[in-house]
């Protein structure tokens, strides 16, 4: 039998965590023991009565908020020392059908290329970034990922159907350029061959990174649309502002350089000139901090 290990990160937000381990409570399994580890990134809201209220899961606390790369790693690194044959991440700001690991397991059980299955993730009623365009009953259908698309000459990464009402116009399984670490289930031998998330990151562009080298090393990145979750958007951290300036800027550039093409690289370079000239004032640390090679939580602070 298999053992899959689902990592939970908290760090703000408990009402949603709470509600993201009582949805995995109540899902199906087949042909595979499930454990779920929640990881208490030094938040500022206590989990109270978790032990009780959640009986046989495993409470992590770390130290300090390591970010979300560090963060999941702890729970990774957790799962893999109890011999897991697949980790799944999941933000704790997120709910899952009931069918949605054994739909995610078969993918990755069919298709022996694939080591990362990523789901279908539709905005949580009422958290869509346009409410007021949906129609009575759209609402639940709206698509925040159906795959994951890079636009490599600007380095730019999105979601595949991301404000779309399913209709069914993402329903079939494929290969995609990247799963978001929202919700996605790995392969262990991904983990030791290519390693952990890079901690550098700290928060954004690490899932996509993560997928690059997992690709590199010659996995598929699966889309199985089969599998949902709803996903409650920005439950732990705020949609734009100095957060999303900071590290996407920097955390861009610091895959863009890695991997982009040289064109790509010389367009990030005069974007980053710009920002020093003219960008708002999280942008310009971030490319400062980039340059300086302060990586990790860098220069952020709230």
């Amino acid at each position: 039998m298999k053992k899959i290990f689902v990592v939970v990160l908290h760090y703000k937000g408990k009402g949603f965590t709470y509600r993201c381990l009582s949805s995995l409570q109540k899902i199906k399994k087949r042909h595979f023991s499930l454990q779920i580890v929640l990881v208490d990134n030094h938040s500022p809201e206590r989990l109270v009565n978790f032990k009780k209220k959640f009986h046989g899961d495993v409470l992590i606390r770390n130290s300090k908020n390591l970010g979300f790369a560090e963060g999941n790693n702890v729970g990774i690194r957790y799962a893999l020392k109890k011999k897991a044959d697949y980790v799944l991440l999941l933000n704790n700001d997120t709910v899952v059908d009931r069918n949605f690991l054994v739909q995610l397991v078969e993918a990755a059980y069919e298709n022996k290329k694939a080591g990362i299955i990523a789901p279908k993730i539709y905005f949580a009623p009422g958290y869509e970034y346009h409410q007021t365009k949906y129609k009575p009953g759209e609402q639940g259908r709206v698509f925040w990922y159906a795959g994951g698309v890079i636009d490599w000459p600007n380095v730019l990464c999105s979601h595949r159907g991301i404000d779309e009402v399913d209709n069914g116009q993402y329903n079939s399984r494929q290969e995609t350029d990247f799963a978001s670490g929202c919700a996605v289930l790995i392969k262990r031998n991904v983990f030791d061959q290519i390693g952990l998330l890079d901690s550098r990151y700290f928060l954004y562009l690490e899932d996509v990174e993560f997928c690059q080298r997992a690709k590199k090393a010659g996995f598929q990145i699966v889309y199985q649309p089969k599998a949902k979750v709803w996903h409650f958007n920005a439950g732990s951290s705020e949609v734009g502002g100095a957060l999303h300036d900071y590290f996407i800027t920097r955390n861009r550039l610091l895959f863009g350089m890695k991997y982009a093409s040289w064109r790509a690289k010389f367009n990030l370079i005069e974007e980053s000139i710009k920002l020093l000239l003219s960008g708002r004032p999280w942008q310009k640390k971030a490319v400062l901090d980039f340059c300086l090679r302060r990586f990790g939580r860098g220069s952020w602070h709230d």
